[in-house]
């Protein structure tokens, strides 16, 4: 299968793969829209919130993104969607070593005190998603002041056609029933239902089946 290019679908917005340049409106769109958030709170430290989370963004979803060809956004960048996927999947760069060092290095960094809690809570998370091959989705954010336009469903769509195609599900992790609720319009489920290391939060996690019947071009 060869690299997704722009998609439009009809009565969606139209999106394309992110680039290099995209990268710091990728962080700012994502850090916008998840400035509030419960996650944002539990996991960095209010000293320097923001500035932590824009340099979370950057690197998880931005360079870890563009680097491996598993992001795209809207033309302007105010919708993103950034994704893990399985080792070897079409269209696909394994991620740097340079990159991941930065993740390694710098994330528990970013999130201090609490590093311990979001990583024992990552361990429980990882252990509830699918065994077999899947695209993970990491991030996906829309701008506040964009928000009931259907830009984030535009975004998922390149990455879900694409596990219809190679017949592999998709899933992720949310939480809040916000985010089920919407991930469920577009196929998403609960698969299991969980709470964070130190029980603050709950976490779902949500599983996409590969739609039947849709041979890989």
């Amino acid at each position: 299968m060869s690299d997704v290019p722009t998609v439009v679908r009809v009565g969606l917005p139209s999106v394309r793969p992110a680039e290099q340049r995209d990268v710091p409106r990728i962080a700012a769109t994502l850090t916008v829209a998840h400035a509030d958030s419960r996650w944002t709170r539990w996991a960095l430290p209010e000293d320097g919130r923001i500035q932590r989370l824009t340099r979370w963004h950057e690197l998880s979803a931005g360079h870890r993104g563009v680097s491996t060809g598993t992001a795209w956004v809207t033309e302007d960048v105010t919708a993103v969607a950034t994704w893990t996927p399985p080792a070897g999947a079409p269209g696909t760069t394994p991620m740097p070593a340079d990159v991941r060092a930065a993740l390694d290095r710098e994330l528990p960094v970013l999130s201090g005190a609490h590093a311990a809690r979001v990583a024992r809570t990552r361990e429980l998370v990882d252990a509830a998603r699918p065994a077999g091959p899947h695209w993970w989705l990491e991030h996906l954010g829309t701008r506040p002041s964009s928000r009931r336009q259907g830009l984030g469903r535009a975004v998922l769509g390149p990455a879900l056609d694409r596990c219809d195609a190679d017949g592999v599900p998709a899933a992720t992790s949310v939480y809040t029933w916000a985010g089920v609720r919407f991930l469920r319009g577009s196929g998403f489920e609960v698969a299991a239902s969980l709470h964070t290391a130190d029980d603050e939060l709950p976490v779902w996690v949500l599983v996409r089946p590969p739609a039947p019947g849709v041979e890989s071009g």
